[in-house]
């Protein structure tokens, strides 16, 4: 029985992989010139040594300037419940960004990379002004509809004289969600 059901797979994965490819040249997936997109996703952020971690919620909404060109705007809200030996402390943040990404635009999985430009303020982190790089992955489930993942790296402007300390004073964000182009 074993033998069979690995001689079907076998001829079988093929055969959905053929689907999948005429399917994927068929759709039309992905946004075009002059589109909106919208995402939510589940967010954290760390410290550069991954030791502190806070997690959220992140939401974009972004237009395509041209196919692989989006301009956009970001807003997070985390809120983190510390707990230590020494300390209790529980804090919300919110991150509020502009950004501009490049990414691919052929097929349903689009990598893209790009900057970003904001503000970090709220109850257990210094108010202050950052700059960020980004990258991640968008794959789309139905010719709108997208999963995302993304990372960026942000350092802060919270009054650092020189370029090393401004370089380690800074923060991972991550993200998981679902988007939308409209």
């Amino acid at each position: 029985m074993k033998k069979v059901a690995a001689v079907m797979l076998c001829l079988a994965g093929p055969f959905t992989l053929s689907v999948q490819a005429q399917q994927g040249s068929a759709a039309n997936f992905g946004p075009s010139i002059g589109d909106r997109e919208f995402s939510l996703s589940g967010s954290a952020i760390s410290d550069r040594r991954f030791d502190n971690t806070n997690l959220g919620i992140t939401g974009d909404i972004g237009w395509y300037l041209r196919g692989h060109l989006v301009l956009g705007v970001r807003q997070s809200i985390h809120y983190a419940d510390f707990e230590d030996d020494f300390l209790t402390n529980d804090f919300w943040s919110g991150a509020t960004r502009g950004y501009l990404n490049l990414q691919d635009t052929d097929g349903r999985m689009r990598p893209f990379a790009g900057g970003s430009l904001g503000a970090v303020y709220g109850d257990g982190v210094n108010n202050s002004g950052f700059a960020g790089l980004d990258g991640g992955l968008k794959y789309y489930l139905l010719e709108d509809t997208y999963a995302l993942g993304r990372i960026e790296y942000q350092w802060f402007f919270s009054g650092s004289n020189d370029a090393e300390n401004a370089l380690l004073d800074s923060d991972f964000s991550y993200t998981v969600g679902l988007g939308y182009n409209f």
